[in-house]
Formats: structure tokens, C-alpha cells, sequence
């Protein structure tokens, strides 16, 4: 690599940023990185799903980038000028940045084989030119190597303050207020800005007019790329999406699945087969109209609490869900009244527990999901202490799951229900759950249902044979042996994503 050396250390006159000045070059630089990080998770929730797969491959591009930045950035540092290198690190950084929604949603939808290839290079390559910052000030602000290690020790601090600043502003402020695409194309702006700074001062580079052109096209396509949302929430990329085929009908989709089918104008009309399920062994367990005291972990559509609020006059159903903005939408384009004796609580599902009185329910529904995956934390044993405690003596339990392949998540949890609750049964399709012993297992969606009093099964069979669901229910010995040698789940080892098998299709639930 050729150029102009940078000058010899000595003299005590610094030769590039004052102290002030590096020190914003390496906060910004830092806190940028972590934006990044997180908003690309964000991004690549709706295609990839919000797994600890999912976050641990990001992390992890992440952090390679960080590794390989540093270390080129302090190579280079030494071989060129580090006056000519801060500014198009972060104008080059900014356009990668300000492009990435644009070329992700673009790839998923043409290429989606590709999507995890280029994936790591919208997070590599400016988490490279980014943490490429760092050395290359250092290198800047070192007169003395009387105070190398004054130097290093509070750029390098600067720098982990900004990182932190900049997961907080991401996590607390940013997703919650801005969409992830104006994130980006926003803090890619900021860089070219920072470039154009940093390039006024040193009189160097001149190519910031025509990056500054390149952040403008990448917001206009941002525009038009495909795979945009009705709502960016906290947790989802959000869309309501019309029934074709039944005027009002709407579907709620969050991160490319559906989760929720809502009838807005009958709310005992219900598409989804699980939901059907739900309904045949919830009304099989409780005589018919009488009103339930219920709690719901997981709103979405919340499609199940209206099916109660209509068919059981005067039901008290109080939802625990951690998504505002799906509340949000609850009430503003799928038909959520007030007078519907549905109370929404924006709240982790395992913490409402918590704050419930013991004894308070004849029904709990576990009906949360994070991508297809149920949050590990409302899995376990603990978990469903919590949930026996809040319940009364002949309340019932009722989960919905989704699993695939040899379906050792799904006989885990049966497993756990086995543990804290004295009759326990699976309701799902004989070919998902591997009845057949000459087939292999397809898996989908399937029911636990549990009671510390006994319920009568053969009702509940009916009632789903009256909904045709298909579905089957299998319970004492059949039930142990379905389970096998699967370990219940606890708070200290509940590997869900790592149990769960992957779906073929991420089309619905």
C-alpha cells in the first residue's frame, strides 16, 4: 500500500483531532456500530425469524467486523497518513448503511438465497470501516510514547461508552419511535455528515458530494423495495392483510407469518385450526355460556379473547402483551372496543403472571410466540408454577405450540406440564405428531391442555370432531410414551431454539 507516511511521533504537538474532537470521532463511530447491530436484527426478522440462531449470527458478524476493524485500521494506520483515512471510513460506512434496507428487502424477495451472504456484508463492512476509526485516531493522537497508555486507555473507554450509548438509544429510543429503514438511512446521513466534517477540516477527500447523492438514492428506494410494513413496532414488522374471499376478514401478519385471523364482524368465526382446537377443549371443560375469569399470555389478534367476550357474555379475559404497537393495531384496524371485556396489558407475559392473585382464573391461554417459537422464559417449570398458582382448583391450562421434525420441543414441554400439573393431554393431528408409526412426523401447530382436576376428554374429542379439526387427543400411557425420554424445561435449561425444529414454510400458522 503506497502514500504519504504519517509523520514521526514526537514534539508533543498533536498531529490530527484534538482531544475533544477524537473523542466524538470515536464515541459516534462506536455507538454506530451497536445501531447497526440491532437494527439489522430488526431488519432480518421478517425472513430469517427471531431465533438465538437468528441474533447469535448477527452478534457474531458483529463482532467479526469490530476484530477485523480494529486490526486494518491500525495496519493502515501505520502505512498511510491517518488524516486520509477518517473520512472515507465513515462516508463509505454511511452509504452502506443508508442502502441496507433497500438491498436486504430486495434480496429476500429476488435472490432469498443470498440474503444471509449479503446480510453479513451490510453489518461487515461498516462495522469494519467503523471500528477502523478507533486505531486510526489513536494513531492521530499519540505525540508521546510517554502517554501511550493515557491515550489508548481513554479512547478505548470513549469507545465502549459510546457502544453502550448506542445500544441504549437503539433499544430504549429509536425502535420504538422511528422505523428501522429510517434508523439506518438516518444514521447513514449522520456519517456522510461526519465525513464532510471531517473532510472540511482536513482539506483531503473529496468525494462526500457525490456519497451524499448515494444516501438520497438509497432512501428513494427504500421507498419502493419490496417488503415493507403497514407498522414497524417495537418487536415486528406488521402488516393487516384483507381476506380476499370474506370481506371482514383480516389477517395479522408479524414478520412475514400469520399469527392472528380476525372476523371483525363475528367474532365466533375462526379460520385457524388451532383456534378451533382452543375453542372445542375450552368449551368441553366449562359448561356452555357460562362467563370465564381468563388470562391470555400473548395477545396478537387477539382473535380467542373475542371468541370468549361473544360466546360467554360477561367473560373477564385479561391479555398480557408485550407489543404496544400490536395493541395499537388491535384498535385501530382490526376492531378492538373498549366495551369488549378484553383488558390489555402492554407486559412481558411471565412477569403479568407474577402480578396475579392466586386462585383468580378459570382459564389461562399460552398463546405467545417470538417468530414460530414460544419465549423459553413462559416454558418452564417454574413458569408454570406461576401459572397453577394464578389458576382456581378446577381451572384449566391451555398452549398452543409449533413444532417440526421429531418434535422434541413440543414433547419437552409435555414433559413440563407432566411436572406441575396432575392431568395433562396433546391435541393435534395424528400425521403432525407422528402417530403413524410408518411415517415420520410433518409437525405444525398442536394443543397442551392441563388441569389439577380431571377433564373429560371424550367431550373435548367431540367438540373438536364438531369444529373439523382433524385432530386427535392422546393422554395417559399414550401420552408417556409420546413423550419418551424428553426433559422438562426449566429456567436453568430451556434450550427452545435449539429444540425446536425449522419449519419448511413460513407462510402462517
Amino acid at each position: 500500500m503506497t502514500g504519504s507516511p504519517p509523520p514521526p511521533v514526537a514534539g508533543g504537538t498533536p498531529r490530527g483531532p484534538g482531544p475533544r474532537a477524537a473523542a466524538v470521532l470515536v464515541f459516534g463511530s462506536s455507538a454506530a456500530v451497536l445501531v447497526v447491530e440491532i437494527v439489522a436484527l430488526r431488519l432480518l426478522a421478517p425472513y430469517l425469524g427471531l431465533t438465538l440462531e437468528t441474533s447469535t449470527t448477527v452478534i457474531g458478524i458483529a463482532l467479526t467486523a469490530i476484530a477485523f476493524g480494529s486490526w486494518l485500521g491500525g495496519r493502515v494506520a501505520d502505512r498511510v497518513d491517518p488524516r486520509r483515512l477518517i473520512g472515507p471510513a465513515l462516508g463509505l460506512s454511511g452509504v452502506v448503511v443508508a442502502l441496507t434496507p433497500a438491498v436486504l428487502r430486495t434480496t429476500a424477495e429476488w435472490a432469498p438465497a443470498m440474503l444471509l451472504l449479503i446480510a453479513s456484508l451490510t453489518i461487515l463492512v461498516p462495522g469494519a470501516l467503523l471500528s477502523a476509526v478507533t486505531p486510526i485516531v489513536t494513531k492521530l493522537r499519540l505525540t508521546s510514547l510517554a502517554e501511550t497508555g493515557t491515550v489508548v486507555g481513554r479512547l478505548s473507554g470513549v469507545g465502549t461508552v459510546g457502544a453502550i450509548a448506542g445500544t441504549v438509544l437503539t433499544g430504549f429510543v429509536l425502535v420504538s419511535r422511528l422505523p428501522v429503514s429510517g434508523i439506518l438511512i438516518g444514521l447513514g446521513a449522520l456519517l456522510v455528515a461526519g465525513s464532510a466534517l471531517v473532510e472540511w477540516r482536513t482539506r483531503r477527500w473529496s468525494g462526500t458530494p457525490a456519497l451524499a447523492l448515494v444516501v438520497v438514492a438509497g432512501g428513494l428506494a427504500t421507498t419502493v423495495a419490496p417488503g415493507g410494513c403497514d407498522a414497524e413496532t417495537r418487536y415486528h414488522c406488521a402488516r393487516v392483510v384483507a381476506d380476499p374471499d370474506r370481506d371482514s376478514g383480516r389477517t395479522l401478519v408479524l414478520d412475514g407469518l400469520r399469527h392472528s385471523y380476525v372476523d371483525l364482524d363475528d367474532p365466533t368465526f375462526l379460520e385457524f385450526t388451532y383456534v378451533r382446537a382452543l375453542a372445542a377443549v375450552v368449551d368441553a371443560a366449562f359448561p356452555g355460556g357460562e362467563p370465564l375469569a381468563a388470562h391470555h399470555l400473548g395477545g396478537g389478534g387477539l382473535t380467542f379473547p373475542r371468541y370468549l367476550a361473544a360466546t360467554r357474555p360477561g367473560t373477564r379475559s385479561l391479555v398480557s402483551e408485550i407489543d404496544g404497537g400490536v395493541v395499537r393495531i388491535d384498535r385501530d384496524r382490526l376492531g378492538l372496543a373498549p366495551e369488549a371485556g378484553i383488558d390489555v396489558r402492554v407486559e412481558d407475559g411471565r412477569l403479568g403472571l407474577r402480578r396475579m392473585d392466586a386462585g383468580s382464573r378459570d382459564l389461562v391461554v399460552g398463546d405467545a410466540f417470538g417468530g414460530v417459537s414460544v419465549p423459553w422464559h413462559l416454558t418452564t417449570v417454574e413458569a408454570m408454577t406461576d401459572v397453577r398458582r394464578v389458576l382456581r382448583e378446577d381451572g384449566l391450562y391451555v398452549a398452543n405450540l409449533i413444532d417440526h421434525g421429531g418434535l422434541a420441543f413440543a414433547r419437552a414441554e409435555a414433559a413440563t406440564l407432566g411436572e406441575t400439573f396432575a392431568h395433562v393431554a396433546l391435541a393435534g393431528d395424528p400425521a403432525d405428531l407422528g402417530l403413524d408409526p410408518s411415517a415420520a412426523p410433518e409437525g405444525g401447530n398442536l394443543v397442551l391442555l392441563a388441569s389439577g382436576r380431571p377433564v373429560d376428554l371424550r367431550a373435548a374429542q367431540e367438540a373438536l370432531d364438531a369444529r373439523r379439526t382433524g385432530w386427535r387427543i392422546v393422554t395417559g400411557d399414550d401420552l408417556t410414551s409420546w413423550i419418551g425420554d424428553a426433559r422438562p424445561l426449566t429456567d436453568d435449561h430451556a434450550p427452545v431454539d435449539q429444540l425446536l425444529q425449522p419449519r419448511s414454510s413460513r407462510s402462517g400458522r
